[in-house]
């Protein structure tokens, strides 16, 4: 089922996004080579602190998972796509990092990430990084009341096969409100015209998650959560909690 939030409800899920936004900041400013993602974690808790919020990742368990999310941010480097989990890695000059993480503001949940490198920069790295931001940014386009699921997905896949990158099958954005996943689905490929109509009120967390290699193919690491590529490319990850309103989509969690 579908909950669709009112303009207060909206109003408050920005509260929880500009925290979600902040933690973000503070994290890619955090981020150098040498530094861990343990310590990265902590850079996110303390800004989550300060806001009085609290973490919808942490004690998370969802059905696939054998053991709760023990951290506050996913942070999945190099060939690892999402759900990293933070660890005492060093990041090293030119990995690839990308950095999702939630806040839980008066009842209401923000969500997003972010994909960057650290010292020196590949090319490829860059431009799938830059891919990435223009699925999303085209997703957000195309989540306007009026149009479908389909033509989200649509628009995203569309900028990622483009390119010749792969697109993960079985995940993608999700609907957000008082919990971090709600309904519906909001697949990363779909074709236009198709699934559930976009009404005011509708909250979407919209998350291309882009494979360099090409290949859509992936597993699970032995932790039960980190999802990394099959062929070892590297991977890029960018999200935004976005309400779709009459006046066209809003960007809740806007850095």
């Amino acid at each position: 089922m579908v909950e669709l939030k009112t303009d207060t409800s909206m109003d408050a899920m920005y509260e929880a996004g500009q925290v979600v936004g902040r933690a973000l900041t503070a994290v890619r400013e955090a981020a150098d080579v040498g530094v861990s993602l343990l310590e990265l974690d902590e850079v996110a808790r303390g800004v989550l602190r300060e806001a009085g919020a609290s973490s919808p990742f942490l004690g998370y368990r969802p059905s696939f998972a054998s053991t709760p999310f023990p951290a506050v941010i996913c942070a999945s480097v190099n060939d690892a796509i999402v759900h990293g989990i933070p660890d005492g890695y060093r990041l090293r000059d030119g990995d690839l990092v990308s950095i999702d993480c939630g806040a839980q503001l008066g009842g209401w949940a923000g969500d997003s990430a972010i994909s960057f490198t650290v010292g020196r920069p590949r090319a490829a790295d860059v431009r799938l990084i830059e891919t990435a931001e223009r699925a999303l940014t085209a997703g957000i386009t195309a989540a306007v009341v009026g149009n479908r699921i389909g033509d989200i997905a649509h628009a995203i896949g569309t900028v990622c096969r483009d390119a010749g990158y792969g697109i993960m099958d079985d995940f993608g954005g999700h609907g957000i409100g008082r919990r971090m996943h709600e309904d519906p689905p909001v697949p990363n490929e779909g074709r236009p015209g198709r699934g559930l109509a976009l009404r005011h009120g509708m909250v979407l967390a919209i998350e291309p998650m882009l494979i360099a290699g090409g290949s859509d193919e992936y597993h699970t690491a032995p932790d039960g959560w980190t999802l990394k590529t099959n062929d070892g490319s590297r991977a890029a990850h960018t999200e935004h909690t976005v309400a779709v309103t009459d006046a066209g989509p809003r960007v809740l969690t806007a850095r």
